[in-house]
């Protein structure tokens, strides 16, 4: 099994969650976030004073799916997710060594 982490624009989001659909992801915890990378960050103008904002919104997708779909999600989601601008996002892939759903007790590829 494979956990998939993406890190996205907030505005594509639909079209990522679509995606997914799409190819039969059937669970994906969603989480607002703040950071940066290359893009460094943003200057704004706050009561006619300009400050830095160092850390811009993100949103962050987990996803665990079998191996054979793996890959898959993964090309879904950079397919969804391109803008081909600066701040489009990454994508990490993990090895996941154990799943158990805690209601009914079943584990790995039957409890995803």
């Amino acid at each position: 099994m494979k956990k998939i982490e993406a890190i996205i624009k907030p505005f594509k989001l639909d079209d990522v969650v679509e995606a997914l659909s799409e190819i039969g992801v059937e669970g994906v915890s969603v989480s607002e976030i703040r950071g940066f990378g290359r893009q460094k960050g943003r200057t704004e103008i706050y009561k006619g004073a300009e400050y830095v904002v160092d850390f811009l919104p993100k949103t962050k997708l987990e996803i665990v799916v079998n191996d054979a779909l793996s890959e898959q999600v993964v090309d879904a989601i950079v397919r969804a997710a391109h803008t081909g601008k600066i701040g489009d996002g990454k994508i990490f892939v993990y090895d996941i060594e154990r799943v158990v759903r805690i209601r009914t007790g079943e584990k790995d590829e039957d409890a995803v």
